[in-house]
């Protein structure tokens, strides 16, 4: 039991304020890797979402057409980040490409702001219900400072002092932007796949199902996304228990880091270059460069 939680062990002999970078890694690589990552999933659907920006997506055809690239794109310029931080050459030329991508486009502060808080909220919220344990203060101060430092270098602005301020804020902002709209539906039709990629096999026939029952009402209505049959709900909800319960019980640490190898995606199974992730009319001498 104690080998099971050595990592939080170290975690708490850091300082969030200084070491939030490694505090976050060591969430996404070792301690929470299938959690993050489908927390992570979940943030940028809801973020797709309110009317606002799925419009933008929608017109740009990245989502509803070319969704497998985009979606690649999106996760290997995050990961970049988080893997290398922002000092590093590799998350540096990441971050350049993300502030090329948005650049084009007139998005308000908040809206930003929302994309960020549901990349701090949604997956954390996701740990507290059905992570093996919560996430304690210094991981949750680590993935606010993260975002934080993130968004000040996207030039964006009036961010909230802390990880509870900010749920706070999310939480209001959520409540009135996320409406039912056209667009979020088309995009939630469209990146469906991502979700149902993460069921186990076995479970494929109720995959639709199971996908529906990770949104909550609010996300639903707004994808227009029927609510599924009350036992898929409950059978997931008690499934995700079970499997956080054994880890707890019998789960050992990762010794090998998630990406340890390189990070693998349908578009990319071998390599790439972050100057070329996004689309293409926002790349450097494409007419529309940032």
């Amino acid at each position: 039991m104690r080998k099971r939680y050595a990592n939080l062990a170290r975690i708490r002999t850091l300082d969030p304020e200084r070491d939030w970078l490694e505090i976050y890694q060591t969430m996404l690589r070792l301690e929470f890797p299938w959690d993050m990552k489908l927390g992570l999933n979940l943030a940028f659907n809801r973020s797709f979402s309110i009317p606002a920006i799925a419009a933008v997506h929608v017109g740009t055809g990245e989502l509803t057409e070319r969704t497998q690239k985009r979606i690649d794109d999106t996760g290997l310029l995050m990961y970049e980040m988080v893997l290398n931080g922002f000092e590093q050459p590799r998350g540096r030329e990441a971050l350049r490409r993300v502030n090329q991508i948005h650049r084009p486009y007139d998005i308000p502060n908040e809206d930003y702001l929302y994309v960020l808080g549901c990349l701090v909220v949604i997956p954390t919220r996701w740990l507290q219900r059905y992570g093996w344990r919560q996430p304690c203060c210094h991981e949750r101060r680590a993935t606010f400072l993260f975002y934080r430092e993130l968004g000040r270098r996207m030039g964006i602005t009036d961010f909230p002092g802390s990880y509870e301020e900010f749920e706070v804020w999310f939480d209001g902002y959520d409540a009135a932007h996320l409406t039912p709209n056209e667009d979020a539906a088309a995009i939630e039709r469209a990146t469906r796949s991502l979700l149902l990629g993460r069921i186990p096999r076995p479970l494929a026939p109720l995959g639709d199902g199971l996908v529906s029952a990770m949104y909550d009402d609010r996300l639903r209505r707004a994808t227009q996304v029927d609510a599924p049959a009350w036992s898929i709900r409950a059978g997931l909800h008690l499934v995700l228990k079970l499997r956080a319960r054994l880890q707890r019980s019998f789960g050992t640490p990762s010794k090998m880091p998630l990406f340890a190898d390189g990070i693998r995606t349908k578009t990319y199974p071998n390599e790439y270059e972050i100057s070329m992730l996004g689309p293409e009319q926002s790349r450097p001498g494409s007419g529309r460069d940032a």
